[in-house]
C-alpha cells in the first residue's frame, strides 16, 4: 500500500472517501436509506491543511446526524454519506472533479471545496447543471456578484476578515488622544482571490478613517518568504501590520516576524489557528490579532450540537492534536447541518425544491445564525477578532462579543 493511499484512508471517519482512488461510478443520488453528498476538496497541495480541517468538520456533522436519527423525509429516516475527491489544491482539477461527481457519480447535492479559488472554479459547473452547493470555505465576495442561484455559503464574506482591525486601531488612537487618520498601516497580501478581497475590505476602512498605507505589498501565491516586506516594516515603523496569505502565509509571517524581531504595536493576520502559530512560534505571537468566523466562547447554540463550547469539546474528543480548533472545521459542520435542515423542510430530494428550501434557510446553530441573501451569502453572522494573549486566543472585538480587553501595544 502506498503512502498516499494510507494517507487518504487515514482521513476517513465514518463516511465514504473516494479520493482519486475511485475506480468506477458510485450510486450517489438517494439510494435506499442513504443521501450522498459530494465534495472535491484539498488533501494535498497548498490548501491541504485547511482541506483536512474542513473534511473533519464535515465528517463530524455527518456522524452526529446519523447517530441522532438521520434526515427525516417523507416519513423515512435517511443517513448521510460523503464522497470526496482530492483536488490537489488546483482550481482546474476542482472543476474536472465536479464534472466527474455529477456525470459519473450522479451527485445531486454538493459540499464546497476549500478556498475561494477552488470554489470559483466549481461554482459555474454546479450552476450549469443546476446542482445546489452549500459551501463553507470560499469567502470571496466576488462569488456572490455573479448572479449564481445554486451556491449557498455559511461563512461571512472575505472583505470583513481584517476590516475590524482598522476600526480597532482607530478606537485605540482615539483613546490615546490621537486622530484615527494618524495611524500608519502596512499591508501584505497574497495575490489570490481571497486575500485580495480581504485587502479590499481593509482599503475601504482605511479610506473611512483617513488612514495611510505606508506599505502595500502584493505577495506571490504559495507564500514562503516575506523578508523583503518585513525589512520595509522595520525601516518605516508602522502602527499596524496587516497580513493575509492562508495557512502557509500565516506560518511564514509568524516565523519571520520572530526571526527578524519585528516590533509593531499591532499585527493582524488571517489563518492564525489553522497555521498553529501559537504552537509553532510560542510567545513571539502574543498580541497577534486573528479574525475568525467562529469562536468556542461565543454564545451561539443550536439543536444538533448544543453550544459553541459543546461542539468544540466534541471535536477535540474526536480528533487528537487540537489545542485551538480552526473555524474552518466549525463552518464545515454548519454546512452539513444546513443540508439536513433543507431536506427536511423541502420534504423532497428534487433539486429545485431543495434549492428553494436552501434559499429560505433561517437557522440558529452552534456556529451562529445562518440566513442567506438572494446572492447566497450568509447575512446573519458577524466576524469576530481574537487576540493571542499569553498563548490563548481571546475575543477582543467587536465589543459586543469581547471576552477580554485588547492588549496594546503588543509585547
Amino acid at each position: 500500500m502506498t503512502t498516499r493511499i494510507k494517507f487518504l484512508r487515514a482521513l476517513t471517519f465514518g463516511v465514504a472517501t473516494a479520493g482519486l482512488l475511485a475506480t468506477g461510478p458510485v450510486n450517489a443520488k438517494v439510494e435506499g436509506d442513504t443521501i450522498t453528498l459530494g465534495s472535491a476538496i484539498s488533501f494535498t497541495g497548498k490548501y491541504s491543511t485547511n482541506g483536512i480541517h474542513a473534511k473533519r468538520g464535515y465528517n463530524l456533522a455527518v456522524k452526529r446526524i446519523n447517530e441522532t436519527g438521520g434526515v427525516k423525509v417523507g416519513g423515512k429516516a435517511y443517513k448521510l454519506k460523503i464522497i470526496y475527491y482530492d483536488d490537489e489544491s488546483t482550481p482546474l482539477r476542482t472543476a474536472q472533479l465536479a464534472e466527474r461527481l455529477i456525470k459519473q457519480d450522479g451527485i445531486k447535492f454538493f459540499l464546497g471545496p476549500y478556498s475561494s479559488a477552488t470554489t470559483k472554479a466549481i461554482a459555474p459547473i454546479t450552476e450549469k447543471y443546476k446542482i445546489p452547493m452549500v459551501e463553507a470555505e470560499g469567502a470571496s465576495r466576488s462569488l456572490f456578484t455573479q448572479g449564481y442561484k445554486y451556491i449557498f455559503a455559511v461563512l461571512s464574506t472575505s472583505e470583513q476578515y481584517l476590516a475590524s482591525s482598522i476600526a480597532l486601531a482607530a478606537e485605540i488612537a482615539k483613546k490615546n488622544g490621537k486622530k484615527p487618520s494618524s495611524v500608519r498601516v502596512a499591508l501584505a497580501f497574497e495575490n489570490d482571490p481571497f486575500s485580495l478581497d480581504v485587502r479590499a475590505g481593509v482599503m475601504d476602512d482605511l479610506k473611512k478613517y483617513g488612514m495611510k498605507a505606508v506599505i502595500d505589498d502584493k505577495l506571490p501565491r504559495d507564500l514562503s518568504d516575506m523578508a523583503a516586506t518585513l525589512t520595509k516594516v522595520k525601516a518605516l515603523k508602522p502602527d499596524l501590520l496587516v497580513i493575509s496569505g492562508h495557512s502557509k502565509g500565516a506560518a511564514t509571517a509568524a516565523r519571520q516576524i520572530k526571526e527578524m524581531k519585528i516590533k509593531v504595536p499591532m499585527i493582524a493576520m488571517t489563518h492564525c489557528e489553522s497555521a498553529k502559530v501559537i504552537k509553532n512560534f510560542g510567545a513571539s505571537t502574543n498580541g497577534f490579532l486573528c479574525p475568525t468566523q467562529w469562536a468556542e466562547t461565543l454564545s451561539y447554540s443550536g439543536k444538533l450540537f448544543g453550544s459553541a463550547a459543546d461542539w468544540n469539546k466534541l471535536f477535540k474528543a474526536t480528533y487528537d492534536g487540537y489545542k485551538n480548533v480552526p473555524y474552518q472545521s466549525a463552518q464545515a459542520s454548519a454546512a452539513v447541518m444546513v443540508w439536513k435542515d433543507a431536506f427536511e423542510r423541502a420534504q423532497s430530494f428534487d433539486t429545485e425544491k431543495v434549492r428553494q428550501a436552501l434559499s429560505e434557510t433561517n437557522m440558529k446553530t452552534f456556529y451562529g445564525d445562518i440566513k442567506f441573501s438572494k446572492a447566497g451569502n450568509n447575512i446573519a453572522k458577524p466576524m469576530v477578532l481574537r487576540q493571542i494573549q499569553n498563548g490563548k486566543l481571546n475575543v477582543v472585538a467587536p465589543s459586543k462579543w469581547a471576552s477580554h480587553p485588547v492588549e496594546w501595544p503588543r509585547k
